[in-house]
């Protein structure tokens, strides 16, 4: 064979490798692999006509995620990093399964059944996401997978991060042939212990996270959040949102009142508060609806869990450079985790966070996206429109779950 016909041939075979190896949204399964605690970290893709999910196991990360917008065009609709360092060095939650207990317990320490347990101290002499490492920094098993749906495992001991019990985790992540990206959780545990598990994917499903989604519209189906103290802790109140930026009771753009003075905006930055839903643990009703106008995405969100913490990157200041080179701005993403109040072990009025031997934990999580809003939205968050007071304290467990009704 003629040398430069030989090279030619040569280059063209790596470069259909290349193409093969790489996926929808660029990346490279081989920046993925490397060693951590004896596991070894891979990245798994997963398709379903349109769609494209790229997971590492390296803390069971949704790294990518590929969705269609109104004119067919695919774009990446979650933030995350182009290589498996980057992950382990820059010490984000992007795209994360958090874990064993995300938010923060006041105080670094609970009482369950009498018996006192003292957590890791991770901020400011409490315990937040679960402590270092979390679920996050772990390389789970991966148990089962196909083109469509990834199983993975990790297993907790008995005392890590001064949590009881030994915990073995399930997460199931599926697409499905109408754009859904579905999260499930299963766990069980040897002994008494508090779980509060979520993703913490940061969405922008303009699919261009140089641009904020200030300008995205928002729904959210809660009347009431669960309000901090100074400190940020959760002081065990709620206040209703009429009335204040927290209003989403209709869709309106994330950034329409962001700016506005409020005590409990002033805390945070920006929006990074657990919203009660008003259908808690009716996966059939939206708990969340995003939609980008220019796109024409929208993100349905459904969920079994109580609650659903809304935060809008408001850490984020452009020193984190990310897939593409992009430098990620305050902003530039909105997290919709679907979880447990933060501190429920501390506030018995709260929904119990408690798991006992033989009581199997589940919570099931859907992020259903179109390619154009659809007018049954529009008409449900126009009907959502509640009265009442500023605020409620003091409320009880019955009071409690009755607000989200």
């Amino acid at each position: 064979m003629n040398k430069h016909i030989f090279t030619l041939f040569v280059l063209l075979t790596a470069h259909c490798l290349l193409s093969v190896a790489q996926t929808k949204s660029g990346l490279d399964p081989q920046r993925f692999i490397t060693t951590v605690d004896g596991k070894e970290t891979k990245l798994i893709t997963l398709r379903n006509g349109d769609m494209e999910a790229c997971i590492t196991n390296y803390g069971a990360r949704l790294v990518s995620l590929m969705v269609p917008d109104k004119e067919g065009k695919v774009e990446d609709v979650v933030l995350g990093f182009d290589d498996i360092n980057a992950y382990r060095l820059k010490k984000q939650n992007f795209g994360s399964i958090v874990g064993r207990y995300i938010g923060r317990i006041k105080g670094a320490h609970f009482t369950l059944d009498g018996q006192e347990y003292q957590l890791q101290q991770t901020a400011n002499g409490n315990i937040s996401h679960g402590g270092q490492p979390g679920f996050s920094d772990r390389v789970w098993d991966i148990v089962f997978y196909n083109d469509s749906t990834l199983r993975l495992k990790y297993v907790s001991p008995d005392g890590e991060n001064g949590f009881p019990g030994t915990l073995t985790t399930f997460v199931t992540y599926r697409l499905t042939h109408d754009l859904a990206l579905t999260v499930n959780f299963e766990a069980t545990t040897d002994k008494p212990t508090v779980v509060n598990l979520s993703n913490h994917a940061f969405f922008n499903i303009s699919g261009d996270p140089s641009t904020p989604v200030t300008n995205q519209l928002l729904f959210v189906d809660s009347k009431y959040i669960a309000t901090y103290d100074k400190e940020k802790n959760l002081d065990g109140n709620f206040m209703r949102v009429r009335n204040t930026p927290f209003d989403f009771r209709q869709m309106k753009q994330i950034g329409a009142d962001i700016d506005i003075y409020d005590e409990q905006m002033s805390i945070t930055r920006g929006y990074d508060h657990a919203f009660a839903l008003r259908h808690a643990g009716k996966s059939s009703k939206p708990a969340a609806i995003l939609y980008d106008e220019k796109s024409g995405r929208q993100l349905t969100v459904y969920t079994t869990e109580p609650a659903v913490q809304v935060y809008t990157a408001n850490g984020l200041n452009g020193s984190m450079i990310g897939k593409g080179g992009i430098a990620y701005q305050k902003n530039a993403a909105i997290c919709l985790e679907t979880m447990h109040f933060s501190d429920s072990p501390n506030h018995p009025e709260f929904p119990s966070t408690v798991l006992r031997p033989g009581k199997p934990y589940k919570s099931h999580t859907t992020y259903q996206f179109s390619e154009h809003i659809e007018k049954k939205h529009n008409l449900l968050t126009s009907i959502l429109i509640y009265g009442g007071a500023a605020s409620l304290t003091g409320l009880g467990v019955v009071g409690i779950m009755s607000l989200m009704k």
